[in-house]
């Protein structure tokens, strides 16, 4: 996507110690494994060791901030920053605050996160999973469900998502979309027309078993969309996609193309340079 005008690894510094790498920190961005204790233990020593006005982020993707704030002597600075994988790519980073976490701290970790050209999205009540993680689950446990009782392979289901959805999702979203099915009703004529449906049985929310089973259909069917390429050439494919895609919404400024002309604006970048 390109380096910002002052990136220089002269500025890059590393610590040898949690001490050291939190001593003079402006704003810190936890990262550690998925487990409650480990994180719960590691904020208590990093909000003993950093400035109290620094803020501390956790890339948790589904702990709770107040579970995560609980042995804070200053838990007021402690918030959840979630950012999507490849993080370097992908704009979207979910910011919520514990119990009691303030609101100013929460407004500097947003014009944080925007500062470096990401989209921060505020969740305004603290759930587990947030928002884009659950709405994710849900779409996969169907797959799993569907997978499962043999009525697609998984080429066929990301088929279904990568040729339709998934390029309205990339701009305009599911409820938006919906809307514009209404016609000129908009969502109010799409649920009068559609609501009904929601009352089929189409979709089951709960979790199939993870049979060994259904374990080997997954892992043969993405296998063979693999078709014998490594990860890392995957991933290649994958950020060079999601880059040419950015770029393509940046000319409509909508979805992440808005995010990436807003920050290329705020560094007096030309689109696209």
């Amino acid at each position: 996507m390109g380096l910002h005008p002052d990136a220089s690894l002269d500025r890059l510094r590393c610590a040898d110690s949690l001490g050291a790498a939190c001593r003079a920190a402006d704003f810190i961005q936890e990262s550690a494994p998925e487990r409650l204790e480990l994180k719960q233990s590691l904020h208590e020593q990093i909000d003993a060791r950093a400035p109290p006005e620094a803020i501390v982020a956790s890339s948790t993707s589904g702990l709770l901030p107040s579970d995560l704030q609980s042995r804070c002597r200053h838990p007021e600075r402690l918030v959840v920053g979630h950012p999507f994988n490849p993080v370097y790519l992908l704009p979207l980073v979910e910011v919520l605050g514990g119990d009691r976490t303030s609101s100013g701290s929460i407004d500097r970790a947003i014009g944080f996160y925007r500062d470096l050209g990401m989209h921060p999205l505020l969740v305004r009540k603290e759930i587990e999973g947030f928002l884009s993680d659950r709405l994710q689950e849900a779409l996969w446990r169907e797959l799993l469900h569907l997978v499962n009782d043999g009525v697609a392979t998984t080429d066929e289901l990301d088929a279904a998502i990568i040729y339709g959805p998934g390029l309205r999702w990339a701009f305009m979203g599911t409820c938006l979309t919906y809307h514009l099915a209404g016609g000129d009703a908009g969502m109010n004529g799409f649920l009068k027309q559609f609501g009904p449906t929601l009352e089929l049985p189409w979709a089951r929310f709960p979790s199939p078993e993870l049979s060994d089973e259904l374990i080997a259909r997954m892992a043969q069917g993405t296998n063979r969309q693999a078709e014998g390429r490594a990860v890392k050439e995957l991933e290649r494919l994958r950020d060079d996609c999601l880059v040419a895609i950015m770029q393509a919404l940046q000319r409509f400024e909508v979805g992440a193309g808005r995010t990436l002309a807003e920050d290329e604006a705020r560094r007096g970048r030309r689109p696209g340079s």
